[in-house]
């Protein structure tokens, strides 16, 4: 079955809400196996409305709409479905009566135009009840040709979907659709789209896909299949030959984040972790923090940022800094092993860097990273060149960088 989502919404358009119903009902009409082929958002206009809803009905079987079900004047998308499937459209009395006790229990007044909430089809359809708000929603059927109308706010759309339309879509696809998305770090998306070239040239079931996001990369594989479990087998048995390729960069198969990884590695092992931070500025730490339960093994964060922090807190030795720098190998080796002396941690990490804009020679560029790691006594030292995108991208990608190397280390 081929679907559109259709976002009806002055206010959209403004930017001044952002439109979370696509994503979430993307995700579950392709966990139904619901081939989603556009996504469509126009303004409070019953003209534009038509116009998209007709042209859309013209190239998928449904299509569902997401806001313009209210009481006011321009709340307009539920009767111009029924003109575009000519279906009729009457006052629904047991749904009157349930919007009337819906102002009687939250001792509001209800004004003439909710009235028209209550007007629904009479036939060729049915009414797909409201228990978060006020406006039902409704189902068009004529033709071969679906048009599901739900309310605009969140809270109210997800339960009602997940209430009343997902039974019904169930009846309607013996298909499911099961994606797993594969996480790398370290890799460009050319370079990564240009290694898993002859997997993705002439692909039908699985498919790949690769997709770039703030210094990291991203394979989707997805199958569709009678059954979930014939879809999963599909999906691992490519991500097996996407790891035989990309595998020294792979971080995760389901779609985690570095930092979650790292993480769940250092919790499920009883790893105790410190940082010490120069050009990041904490940010490796409050990134960790930010994972539930890390309060486990997360013993401490330093911020050492001036050479004077570096000497009275890491030990790092001022001839170090005078002969090197503070943005040198030496020093951050000197950084990691006066925090391990500090702090007993069984991982230690430190980064010295130039975040810039300003501070870089010929020498030393704006961008140039020194990350340390100790683990149980191994010790890693790396040098990064990192693209000088601005300041805030040389931070963020040097913790990505941090984390990687924790990563790899403790295995």
């Amino acid at each position: 079955m081929k679907s559109a989502i259709f976002s009806v919404g002055t206010e959209i358009l403004f930017g001044q809400i952002t439109n979370t119903n696509t994503v979430y009902l993307s995700q579950q009409l392709n966990r139904m196996g619901i081939d989603v082929l556009y996504h469509e958002t126009v303004g409070d206009n019953p003209g534009r409305v038509k116009e998209v809803l007709s042209r859309l009905l013209s190239e998928v079987d449904l299509v569902i709409t997401t806001g313009g079900l209210g009481p006011t004047q321009d709340d307009l998308t539920k009767e111009m479905a029924a003109e575009v499937m000519g279906v009729e459209l009457k006052i629904d009395e047991e749904s009157l009566e349930k919007i009337r006790l819906f102002f009687e229990k939250t001792g509001r007044e209800m004004t003439e135009n909710n009235i028209k909430q209550a007007n629904l089809p009479a036939k060729d359809g049915f009414i797909l009840p409201n228990n978060a708000g006020t406006a039902p929603g409704c189902v068009f059927e004529k033709d071969g040709k679906i048009v599901v109308c739900l309310p605009g706010p969140p809270r109210e759309m997800t339960r009602m979907f997940e209430e009343s339309v997902i039974p019904y879509l169930q009846t309607l696809t013996h298909e499911v659709i099961y994606s797993d998305m594969v996480r790398v770090f370290g890799i460009g998306e050319s370079q990564l789209e240009y290694m898993l070239q002859d997997l993705i040239t002439g692909q039908t079931d699985p498919t790949i896909a690769t997709y770039a996001k703030e210094g990291e990369c991203s394979v989707r594989v997805t199958s569709k299949r009678n059954t979930l479990e014939e879809a999963r087998e599909a999906v691992e048995a490519m991500a097996e030959k996407v790891t035989a390729i990309v595998g020294d960069y792979i971080f995760s198969y389901h779609d985690e984040d570095l930092k979650d990884v790292v993480a769940k590695k250092l919790m499920e092992r009883g790893l105790t972790i410190s940082c010490a931070e120069s050009c990041t500025g904490g940010l490796f730490a409050s990134t960790l923090i930010g994972v539930e339960g890390i309060s486990s093994v997360f013993e401490r964060g330093i911020v050492t940022y001036s050479n004077r922090a570096k000497m009275e807190e890491l030990g790092v030795k001022e001839e170090t800094l005078a002969r090197y720098g503070a943005v040198s190998e030496e020093t951050a080796r000197e950084m990691t092993a006066g925090l391990k002396k500090k702090t007993g941690s069984r991982v230690c990490i430190s980064v010295t860097g130039i975040a810039g804009p300003d501070g870089g020679t010929a020498e030393k560029p704006v961008g140039l990273v020194y990350i340390c790691v100790d683990f149980d006594g191994k010790t890693e030292c790396k040098e990064f060149r990192v693209r000088t995108v601005n300041r805030n991208w040389i931070r963020h990608y040097s913790v990505l960088l941090m984390m990687d190397m924790v990563n790899r280390i403790i295995g």
